[in-house]
């Protein structure tokens, strides 16, 4: 029988720390609710800073309206906020933070230093707390501004500081929020130093176009197309829409890259993510994705952006509307600038190596598979043979189907294999594979500068050892860009910037709890395997099926999709009613 346990309130220790659970999930959690702060303080310039991914400290510094000495304890009490005067104001929230918990919540997981002086003060005041409370304030002497310093993350927490992931991928979440507060404030000049590096700057001159270039690079910025500003009055009522889109050439394998504001609020809203990606309906390949900045100024009375403690989510009264008219703005754009993409064929070569000799007993396996009266012969003695070992028994190729499929023969029915799933396969086990002996590398005559996103440069950070591993040799040039002294060799290509944009995408696009070895060899073994479309030679077919019946796994491919389907000798007599 259990015993009835006695209702008790919760120490106010216990209460703060359950609430800063909510709104502090990781570092980027900080950096958001204090650059937040920073931008509804009318700041012009934002500086982060972090260490370790933030986990050993966070410091972000603005030039906003700053706070009086005399408020500063109040600003890390629970709830106490400059942002609402009453209830109604609900209702009509402008600003980015209103519920009063983020400088008490990051003091509930960490040791926070805020310093700060309003420009028409005198001097300033730096305020210390640890463990919730409040442990010094002082007048100090300080530039106009803010600036908020937080060590020590989770340290007294250690449940929650070892579900954080790497320094390398956490500094990559802090990137990619400042990157989109970047793009939702392009009058705001952002900077971003990881371990005192320069990760990110915009320029703060007010032009989307500028900070899309600080964020993403020149070369992708100056292809984004701004959307048009043509809606009739009584669509233009619903929201007010601006921002750049990507042309129909231009995509990615993830769809991270399409950025949605809500009154100047960065928010994940799947049905107006949806809108953008269905105006691209056919114009995209399946499983790519487009760049896309989209800022939406609704009235705030339309906008409820009290469901969730950080602020992510919200709803819209009339969301319908708002996802037609997205879509269909969207849509106008690219029809009007977009060119029709040009397709051309690229003469393929397969990447697996050719068998030029077989072996006494290949040979004789491969005619037992074969109709002539030779291989009927042979089949009386099989017992000649050593058994092996297969999960899937030897197939004959007879021929294409749409290029995409191999149809095969074999002892137990007919089977159709995808020929990029399957080769898919065989190239991942063979990367995964790759540790234990040199890389197979070109090494490039001269190197090639790639300019890439501030996300591609942190992954690349983040899984140095895994690409280096598989014969990737990338070096920092600059801010922005990168030289590549040598890539493996299934990744050669006339275009060598070009293809290591497409692997980042597609490396970009796995799953992230995979190891990070794992996610190298699927992106590589997604990039240089056979794709749908392209004909093979009957040995071509044979090599790939023979390959395919060696590998561990042959049924799936490496994200899980089926390398063929089967179809048994019984299945096709009774179709054709022989049974």
């Amino acid at each position: 029988m259990s015993k009835s346990l006695p209702i008790r309130k919760l120490s106010p220790e216990t209460v703060a720390k359950i609430a800063a659970g909510e709104v502090i999930e990781r570092p980027a959690s900080v950096v958001k609710e204090l650059v937040e702060n920073a931008l509804d303080a009318g700041a012009r310039q934002i500086r982060v800073e972090i260490g370790r991914g933030g986990i050993d400290f966070i410091r972000v510094s603005d030039d906003g309206c700053g706070i009086a000495a005399g408020d500063l304890p109040l600003a890390f009490e629970r709830h106490a906020t400059s942002k609402l005067l009453s209830e109604s104001d609900l209702e009509q929230i402008a600003t980015l933070g209103f519920r009063g918990e983020a400088l008490p919540s990051i003091a509930a997981v960490a040791d926070v230093e805020m310093t700060s002086r309003p420009a028409i003060a005198d001097a300033g005041a730096v305020l210390r707390a640890t463990d919730g409370s409040v442990v010094a304030c002082e007048p100090v002497g300080t530039p106009p501004g803010t600036t908020v310093t937080v060590r020590g993350l989770f340290r007294r927490q250690p449940a929650r500081l070892k579900f954080l992931r790497s320094p390398q991928s956490e500094a990559g979440q802090i990137a990619n929020l400042t990157g989109h507060y970047a793009l939702a404030y392009p009058e705001v000049r952002f900077s971003l130093l990881t371990d005192g590096r320069l990760t990110l700057s915009t320029p703060g001159s007010g032009r989307l176009i500028e900070a899309a270039a600080g964020v993403y690079g020149y070369q992708v910025a100056e292809q984004l197309l701004p959307l048009q500003d043509d809606e009739p009055d009584e669509e233009a009522r619903t929201a007010a829409i601006s921002g750049l889109v990507s042309p129909a050439g231009l995509s990615r394998a993830t769809r991270s890259y399409i950025s949605l504001f809500i009154n100047r609020r960065w928010v994940r809203n799947r049905p107006l993510a949806f809108a953008v990606e269905e105006a691209y309906r056919g114009m995209l390949m399946a499983g790519r994705y487009p760049i896309a900045v989209i800022d939406l100024r609704i009235r705030p009375s339309e906008v409820d952006v009290n469901v969730h403690p950080a602020k992510t989510e919200v709803r819209l009264r009339r969301e319908r509307d708002v996802f037609s008219t997205l879509q269909r703005k969207v849509r106008r754009t690219i029809s009007k600038y977009s060119p029709i993409p040009d397709v051309s064929t690229k003469a393929w070569s397969p990447s697996w190596p050719t068998r030029v000799s077989l072996t006494e007993g290949e040979a004789r396996q491969e005619r037992m598979l074969d109709g002539s009266p030779e291989a009927r012969a042979m089949g009386a003695g099989p017992a000649e043979q050593p058994a092996l070992t297969r999960q899937l028994p030897v197939l004959r190729a007879l021929g294409q189907v749409g290029l995409t499929y191999v149809a095969a023969e074999g002892p137990q029915g007919l089977y159709l294999v995808d020929q990029h799933a399957a080769h898919e396969r065989i190239l991942f086990e063979r990367f995964l594979a790759a540790g234990s002996v040199p890389p197979d590398k070109q090494a490039l005559l001269e190197p090639v500068a790639v300019e890439l996103s501030l996300r591609q440069r942190a992954l690349i950070s983040e899984l140095a050892e895994a690409l280096t591993e598989q014969g990737f040799v990338i070096e920092p040039f600059g801010d922005k860009t990168c030289l590549v002294r040598a890539v493996p060799a299934a990744l050669g290509d006339k275009d060598i910037a070009a293809a290591v944009l497409r692997f980042l995408d597609l490396l970009e696009a796995e799953d992230k709890a995979a190891d990070g070895r794992e996610r190298v060899a699927m992106s590589l073994a997604c990039h240089g395997a056979v794709r749908a479309g392209q004909a093979l030679s009957p040995d071509e077919m044979r090599e790939l099926l023979r390959q395919l019946e060696e590998t561990q796994s042959p049924g799936t491919c490496p994200h899980g999709r089926p390398t063929m389907i089967h179809l048994s000798a019984d299945a096709l007599a009774r179709e054709f009613r022989r049974r």
